[in-house]
């Protein structure tokens, strides 16, 4: 018999969790088994329960267990611990869905709570105290295979929440082997379409969860192969991603999911801002993706990049034009040693002509290699001499 066994399962604040639920009365789902099952680190703990919410919020706060209402009209509490939150959801059935939301009641059967979940793989449940593992799907086989399955019917389970389409493709990005679920992938791509249905915030936000991972590019292919990708990215260019993602890894630098996407989009600063617009990006964002667009084949001097644009937007264009982005990582960018009041005390009239000289230092010291002080003085006096004759 498989046994859950981790270090996180042994947290103080989690067995005073657990006992302040009861025994039989909750145990660990999802994410926190299978990503302890397969040798992952483990980020968010989930506990699913036979407690209404009621109660759990009645036992929380008889053991003194401070809590947040985080989703209870779906039965999320959670938990606020010392070591980190914990969501606890009462067991769920469908009731209806209809392709965005579902409305849901409340069970107490965990294998109707599993049967409503997406994949086999999400649908495994723990005993905290023996680590006994609770699977009505196939889920451990599964995982052991690397195979990303829906649970029953893939067309059924898509058509009752839309947005599974995006979530097979991630998970078939973090977990999936090679080939994939012949079933799932017919599925997607006959259900693409639907994806238009959805709020841009959810497409948007399953997108940048793809992008973010190390190597999104082989799943984006295949999102782009099955009609899938041209529903929302119909702009993308995997080969570009491809050849990014080689870049960073030869380079040692950490995969980013705005990166990914400027390497996917052509280097147009309007197409840019209608994608950011499109998946609901935040403005600085927003702003990031639209530098990377304004990019040329060559960047230039990677320091006179980060000096202009900041250290992450020259990183971007470097990475994506295949330079070295060495000069730019461990280098304190320095400020300008010359203020526009420096200028008007040598009798320069305050106004446009006092910004301009600054700018004329500011090229000349940038193209000198950002020298000190003194060098920048020398280039103030060059540069009114000039303007004086």
């Amino acid at each position: 018999m498989t046994r859950l066994e981790a270090p996180w399962m042994h947290r103080e604040d989690l067995a005073a969790l657990m006992q302040a639920l009861g025994p039989d009365a909750a145990r660990y789902v999802g994410g926190a088994v299978r990503d302890t099952l397969l040798g992952l680190p483990v980020k968010d703990i989930d506990v699913a329960t036979t407690l209404v919410p009621a109660e759990v919020i009645n036992r929380l706060d008889a053991a003194g267990i401070r809590h947040v209402p985080t989703g209870i009209d779906h039965g999320t509490v959670t938990a606020v611990l010392p070591e980190g939150p914990v969501e606890i959801t009462t067991l769920r059935q469908d009731v209806s869905t209809d392709g965005r939301r579902a409305t849901v009641a409340f069970t107490n059967e965990w294998r109707d709570d599993a049967a409503r979940r997406d994949f086999t793989i999400n649908a495994l449940f723990a005993d905290p105290g023996t680590g006994e593992i609770f699977d009505w799907f196939n889920g451990l086989g599964d995982l052991n295979m690397r195979l990303v399955r829906f649970i029953g019917d893939a067309r059924q389970r898509i058509q009752e929440d839309h947005l599974r389409i995006l979530r097979y493709f991630r998970f078939q990005a973090r977990f999936g082997s090679v080939p994939a679920d012949a079933e799932a992938e017919s599925a997607c791509a006959e259900l693409a379409a639907t994806l238009k249905g959805l709020s841009r915030e959810r497409v948007g936000m399953e997108m940048m969860n793809i992008l973010g991972l190390a190597d999104p590019a082989p799943t984006l292919r295949r999102m782009a192969e099955l009609g899938v990708l041209a529903v929302i990215l119909p702009e993308a260019d995997t080969v570009a991603l491809s050849a990014l993602i080689a870049e960073e890894e030869k380079q040692g630098i950490a995969p980013d999911a705005i990166r990914h996407l400027a390497a996917l989009l052509p280097s147009q600063v309007s197409l840019a801002e209608n994608v950011a617009a499109r998946f609901r990006l935040s403005t600085s964002q927003k702003k990031r993706l639209s530098l990377a667009a304004a990019r040329s084949a060559s960047p230039g001097d990677a320091r006179a990049l980060a000096y202009r644009l900041g250290r992450e937007p020259a990183i971007d264009r470097l990475l994506i034009a295949g330079a070295d982005v060495s000069p730019v990582t461990g280098w304190d960018i320095p400020q300008m040693p010359l203020k526009g009041g420096q200028i008007v005390a040598r009798g320069v009239s305050a106004g446009p002509a006092v910004a301009r000289i600054l700018r004329e230092v500011e090229d000349r010291w940038i193209l000198e290699g950002f020298p000190q002080s003194s060098r920048v003085e020398a280039l103030l006096d060059t540069i009114l001499s000039e303007h004086a004759e």
